[in-house]
Formats: C-alpha cells, structure tokens, sequence
C-alpha cells in the first residue's frame, strides 16, 4: 500500500506527469498570486496605509490606460500574424460561448434561488461573465516563470499565453459594454434601492439648485436628435446614431486599441518586421512597452489585494443568493467549458498538439467574476452588490481555480 501510494504522488513508470508535480505546478501560481495580493492588502491596512483608495484607483488607471495595453501590444504583435489569426478564430468564439453557457447556468440559478427583486439580471450576469483579461494574464505569467512548467520554454510558454488571452480581449470588451451594460439596467423605478419591498419614486431635478444627492445617480441621456444642418447628411446621422447606441466610447478601450493596434501591424510582414523583430529600426518602441508591461502583474495584484482591505460591505442580495453565484460561476461553470473545448478539439477546431491553447480556453471558462463588470454595475447603480460579490468570488476561486488547474493540466499532460 505505501509503495502504490508513492508511486501515485511521485510518479509512475508509465511516464506523464505525476500527481504530486500537478498539484505543484497548479499551485505555485495561486500561491504567488495569493502573496502578492496579500502584500497589496498589507499595504492599504490602517496599519501601513501607504496604499489608500485614492492611491489604488491611481494604480487602477495606470495599470487600465498605460500597463496592460503596453503588455497586450508587445506580446500579441510579436506573436501574430494573418495566419495565426485564422487558426486563432476558436479564441473570441470560446469568449462568446463562455458567456452564453455561463449565461444559462445563471439564469437556472437565478430561477433555482430567486434573488430579491431587482437582482434576477445581476445574478445572471455575475454568475456568466468571467474575467477574461487580467486574472488569466497572471496566471499565466506565474506558471510560465517557473522553469520546470509543463508547457516548455519559459519565454515562447508566456508570449504565447499572452497572446491568446489577448486576442479574446477585444469581443470581451464588447460583451461588457453592449450586452451586460443592459443586463444590469436599473428597474423601471429607475433605482436598485429597495427597502422593505417600498420602491422609491425617481425624481429628477427641475433646476440646477437642487442638492448633488437629490441628483438621480442614473439618467437618461437625451437620445441624439437628427440635426437640421442641411450640411450633415442621412449617413452622419447614422452614424451619430451607431455612436450612442453601441455606445463605442465605452468599448474602444485602451486595451482594446492595443490589441487592434497589434493586429493591424503585427499581420503585415513589412510593419512587423520594422517595429516587432528585435533588428527592427523601431523595436525600441516595442522593447519599451514589453518593459512596462512587465509592470502590469504585480501593479493589479497590489491594486486588487488593496480593494479587499474594505471587506464585501454592505449587500441586499443575502447569503442564499451571494453563496448561489459562487457555486454557479466557480463550480458549475468550469464543467460546460471543458466539455466546449473537448468537443472543439475533436472537431479539429483548435490546433493540433498546442496544448496552451487549449489551456488558455479552458481558463476563459474558469474565471471569477469579471472585476469589469462590478465597473459597469458601479454605473447602473448596484456597485455596492457587486462589490460584495467579487470580494466573495475572487476569495473562493484561490481554492476552486487551483483545483481546476490540476484537473487540467492532467488531461492535457
């Protein structure tokens, strides 16, 4: 018996993997995650308070306009090209089915535990909407530091986990601000404050004396009226009508630039070759930006460790509903992506033998909560709720995500 137990936990002759350097290799990157957001949470205590709110939505911005685009940039113009975009087309469809699937589960949840009103949406969406960008990027950077990682070379294993998490980002960014931007639309009373089961009335201010607090925190802005300029024709108006109801500020996003941006040059040879190739004339610009994305990881994870200092704060949506959208996204999600992508691989729709692909899909399913979305929540008006459930989700997925990553990286090795 001890002997059958060794050979499980240290290896077997058989080759592969063994159980116990799974669980090594799944565990590390938690852990160093873990550490750096517990040195961010140190940081802002009252203790030290070096790191204030202040201070991290600073850090947030930062890391939001400059970082992680310079990351994304770097890293995804050197590794694509006009051919690798064609084999990569599975990457922001894996993201679309990911929301669809997790959508399902949400809303089977949501009948299962009735949330109290008006949350039924709110749990949908925080139970479907995974973080795709900033979460996986750190994973994937602390797995491939390490030399002994099963996916080879430390440098190709990160520039390629970099680039397919990049790739995805963009139709992520849309999702965000198109579909869950209306999911999360405050009741037809025009607030989630509900109290007692009384809906407050809505009142909007009739002159510019009122109070900034009488201000109703959503309004509706005025639809574009079609201009009387004879100068400005049907297809200005149009467009001016595209703008506001896509809403393409919101979308068109640092890092959606960045990614654009390294698609465009990154699948022309000439323009790759000049600012992406380490001879180039203008690789200093791309050497630049791999410089401060390097940055990127350990600013979110202090940025991130900091926001837990507050604690959940207070919530409407109670402990059945709170413990349901953990169960949902943390346990009942992973599952229907893993049989997605084992059903995409035997339909020859992911690259034959490159098994960080496959990887990377597995993790856009496996996700907390998209810390984006407690952003475009804090604009419809429950960022408290929200709050509350990310502190929750992201605390749980240190033990759930490690579990996932072991499960993953023996089927895949």
């Amino acid at each position: 018996m001890e002997r059958l137990l060794t050979q499980v936990l240290l290896g077997s002759d058989g080759g592969g993997q063994s159980l116990f350097s799974t669980i090594k290799i799944a565990v590390l990157p938690i852990a160093k995650v873990f550490t750096m957001c517990f040195l961010g949470f140190l940081m802002a205590s009252k203790y030290v308070n070096i790191l204030p709110a202040n201070g991290r939505k600073l850090l947030n911005g930062l890391v939001f306009t400059l970082l992680l685009p310079c990351l994304i940039f770097s890293q995804l113009g050197q590794a694509i090209s006009l051919q690798k975009m064609i084999e990569w087309w599975f990457i922001p469809f894996n993201v679309i089915l990911a929301t669809i699937t997790g959508s399902l589960i949400g809303l089977l949840v949501a009948t299962i535990v009735r949330p109290p009103y008006p949350f039924f949406k709110f749990t949908i969406i925080h139970i479907g909407i995974g973080n795709i960008g900033n979460v996986p990027l750190v994973l994937i950077a602390a797995l491939c530091r390490d030399t002994a990682n099963p996916f080879g070379d430390s440098e190709k294993c990160s520039q390629d986990g970099i680039a397919y998490i990049s790739f995805g980002q963009w139709v992520g960014a849309i999702i965000l601000y198109t579909y869950v931007y209306q999911m999360l639309a405050p009741p037809s009373e025009g607030t989630f404050d509900v109290e007692g089961g009384h809906l407050p009335i809505k009142s909007h201010p009739h002159n510019g004396n009122d109070a900034p607090e009488q201000v109703p925190l959503l309004s509706q802005d005025p639809e574009p009226t079609p201009s009387k300029e004879p100068s400005k024709g049907k297809f200005n108006e149009f467009l001016i009508f595209i703008y506001h109801k896509l809403k393409l500020k919101q979308i068109i996003q640092p890092p959606i630039i960045a990614s654009i941006l390294a698609m465009a040059l990154g699948c022309v040879p000439f323009l790759k070759s000049l600012i992406f190739a380490s001879d180039g004339p203008l690789f200093f610009f791309t050497d630049s930006c791999m410089i401060l994305g390097e940055a990127m990881i350990p600013c979110i994870l202090l940025a991130l460790g900091g926001n837990l200092v507050d604690g959940p704060g207070s919530s409407k949506l109670g402990f059945r509903t709170t413990a349901a959208i953990i169960f949902g996204r943390l346990v009942l999600v992973p599952p229907t992506g893993l049989g997605i992508v084992t059903l995409a691989d035997k339909l020859g729709f992911i690259p034959a033998g490159d098994k960080m692909f496959k990887f990377v899909l597995l993790l856009q399913h496996t996700m907390p909560t998209s810390v984006l979305s407690g952003a475009v929540a804090n604009l419809r008006g429950c960022g408290k709720e929200s709050a509350a459930i990310l502190f929750w989700v992201h605390i749980f997925a240190i033990i759930s995500m490690a579990g996932w990553i072991v499960l993953y990286i023996h089927i895949l090795f």
